[in-house]
This record gives structure tokens, sequence and C-alpha cells, in this order.
């Protein structure tokens, strides 16, 4: 009975649904954190009279045809890629990107990473750094006397030292974009990786033609609409009940025919 596994198709389908926004839901106050949403195709279908086959010696035609569907299975899990909010920290490595781009990490192994999360920190020899201590391209280093940091919206980086009365400028921050934002390969701690799909980036100092610009201690918030997960979570969960129903269904239609005496 094809509607037993169709059934088992749409509880599957479900299932990936919930976790996907309960993913959402667990990174709401995550930095930067881009919400995810599933897609769904049919699966194959079964033709049991084709449509547009011959239906008589005299040429005529069926003109609809019977065919009958075999479930469902996933297609992808976008992410969303639009704005969070900007909320003020008042820290001065943080920085939040309002518009376009994303901010180049240097891993251990020499690959580098992008991140729109812009909590930034200094490690023991003064270079800016990410909270897990990788390194943010290209390399900015802040004088151990420096008694102040500004960073202005084009990403240049300005110190004030110490006995010292004119600023003095420490490096310029830059920012990367990609042709296919929703490409980007996730791999955890608020960073992503390049990959054919996602296309090479382009990088360029923040306020370029199409990049967005630098705000001195603000941070993004993630996207995550909290009401919209509950109301995603509650369609998910009914669908998944009306799919148990259509094996429920289907277990006793065959049970009807065991019983036949």
């Amino acid at each position: 009975m094809r509607s037993l596994s169709i059934g088992a198709t749409g509880m599957l389908a479900q299932q990936l649904n919930v976790e996907v926004i309960s993913h959402n839901i667990a990174n709401m106050n995550t930095t930067s954190y881009q919400r995810r949403r599933a897609e769904f195709q049919d699966l194959l279908y079964q033709n049991m009279r084709r449509v547009g086959s011959d239906s008589s010696d005299a040429n005529t035609t069926v003109p609809v045809g019977v065919q009958v569907g075999l479930g469902v299975k996933t297609a992808a899990v976008y992410r969303i890629t639009e704005q969070g909010n900007l909320t003020l920290t008042e820290n001065p490595l943080d920085v939040a990107i309002n518009g376009e781009g994303y901010f180049r990490i240097q891993l251990p192994n020499g690959d580098t990473a992008y991140t729109r999360a812009g909590s930034f920190q200094l490690d023991g020899d003064g270079d800016v750094v990410t909270v897990d201590g990788f390194q943010v391209e290209p390399g900015l280093t802040i004088p151990n006397n420096a008694i102040d940091i500004s960073i202005n919206p084009s990403g240049q980086v300005v110190v004030s030292l110490d006995g010292q009365t004119a600023p003095q400028t420490v490096g310029q921050l830059e920012l990367a974009r990609f042709p296919n934002d929703a490409g980007l390969l996730a791999v955890g701690d608020n960073l992503f990786l390049e990959t054919p799909a996602s296309g090479a980036p382009t990088t360029a100092t923040p306020g370029s033609a199409g990049f967005g610009t630098i705000q001195q201690g603000f941070l993004e918030t993630s996207n995550v609409n909290v009401v919209e997960e509950i109301t995603n979570l509650i369609t998910a969960q009914r669908a998944y009940e009306m799919n148990s129903k259509v094996i429920e269904t289907s277990d006793q239609m065959m049970s009807t025919l065991t019983n036949l005496r």
C-alpha cells in the first residue's frame, strides 16, 4: 500500500523541518546568526495511465492520465541572509556590518574563513582576534600604550597613544562579498567557508560600492523572528500528525483486508 510509505516520507520531512526550526530558536541570541528554512520537493510519480498516450486505433489520446505521487523529499535547507538588528555594546572592539559583507578570519590551518560576528578581542601580542583566538585579516595590531581605539565606518582603525596628541592609524578592516552568500559552508563558531556554489570572494574596504559600512560599538543580532518560528513549529507539528494519521488509516485498511473471512 503506497500510502504507508508516502506517509512515512511526510513524517521524515516534517521531522527535519522541526529540527531546522529548533536550531533557529536555539540560536535566537547568537551574534549574527542567520536563520535557516527547509525546502521540500515532491518525489517521483508512477504513471498508471500515461498522459498523451493513444487510447484507441483512431488516434485519440488520453487527455489527463493517472499519476500517483510517491511522497516528499528534502530539497535544501536555505540560509536567510537578511540583516539582523544592531545592538549597542559600547565595546570598542565590537564591530557590526551595516549592509553586505563578511569579515575575513585566518584559521590555524592557514585557510580563510568568513563571519559577520564582529565580537573581537586582543590577544597577548595586541593582535585583533576572534573569541577563539583566530586572527582577523588583514592583521591588525594595537600598540600596548594605546588608550583609545576608534574604527570609522570605512574600517580604518585609529588609536590614541599615551603621551601623544596626534592619533595614529594602525590598520584597515576589509570586507568580502560572494556572488551567492547562501552557498557558503557553515562550519560552526559563526564561521563560513568558500565553496564552488558560493563563488570566489571579492574584497574591498567598507563603504565601497556594494559593501556595507562598519559600526563600532555595535553587534549584529540574530535575524530569527521568534513569533514566526513558533508559528512554523505549530504548522510542522500539525503536518506531522496528519502524516501519522495517514499511516494509521492505511494500517486500519490493511487490517480490514486481513480480517476478511
